[in-house]
């Protein structure tokens, strides 16, 4: 069963067998759940955050996400290379195509597992076009996220694109408790809703 794998055991594995840092290209879902990602990847990886999150609406809301990623990075020292942002198109259009029809779904439902896959496909194609090493993402981190549903995605992604997929847990090793302290430290914002109005309805938390 993949829910049995221990897909934080594999990403270590992965990342100690190189001889070099990898660059991980880090979709990055908010600053709360990116915060725990970084400290546990930054002292071994050359990272590339990569924000693309077309669910996130209204734009207003989306752009104060963004500002306090870059403020997060401005202000929390990390190991190793510096940590760059790249930010993807800010498309809604393109996920209310698809999620406005599954409006009435709730969380976890066909709507979010789209979701999932439009941003990861996109991680992956700018992970390609950046030359990275491979493409992860910060969802992993949180509760009310299906990490195996995401790690699943990913390696389907990763075999149609030709770019390697890195497998996390990142909620793991009590990495959301960690992402909450970092939180109250740096002062970040937690929203109460994944991005996406329909999400927003539940307040499901990231």
């Amino acid at each position: 069963m993949t829910g049995k794998r221990n897909y934080q055991r594999e990403m270590d594995e992965m990342l100690h067998a190189s001889e070099t840092p990898a660059h991980v290209l880090l979709h990055a879902c908010c600053a709360p759940c990116s915060s725990a990602c970084l400290e546990r990847l930054a002292e071994r990886t050359k990272i590339t955050l990569f924000f693309y999150n077309p669910n996130i609406l209204p734009e207003e809301e989306y752009r104060f996400r963004l500002a306090e990623l870059h403020r997060l990075i401005a202000e929390m020292p990390l190991p190793g290379e510096p940590v760059t942002i790249l930010e993807g198109r800010y498309d809604p259009e393109r996920f209310l195509a698809f999620a406005a029809a599954m409006a009435d779904l709730p969380e976890r439902s066909e709507r979010c597992r789209q979701c999932i896959r439009l941003r990861l496909t996109e991680a992956a194609l700018a992970a390609k076009e950046i030359g990275a090493d491979y493409f992860a993402t910060t969802l992993t981190l949180s509760p009310h996220k299906d990490a195996p549903f995401i790690n699943e995605a990913g390696s389907a992604i990763a075999a149609q694109t030709g770019v390697a997929y890195l497998p996390s847990d990142f909620k793991k090793q009590e990495g959301y408790k960690r992402s909450i302290e970092l939180s109250k430290q740096y002062g970040l914002y937690r929203q109460n809703y994944c991005g996406c109005p329909f999400s927003k309805r539940g307040e499901d938390k990231e």
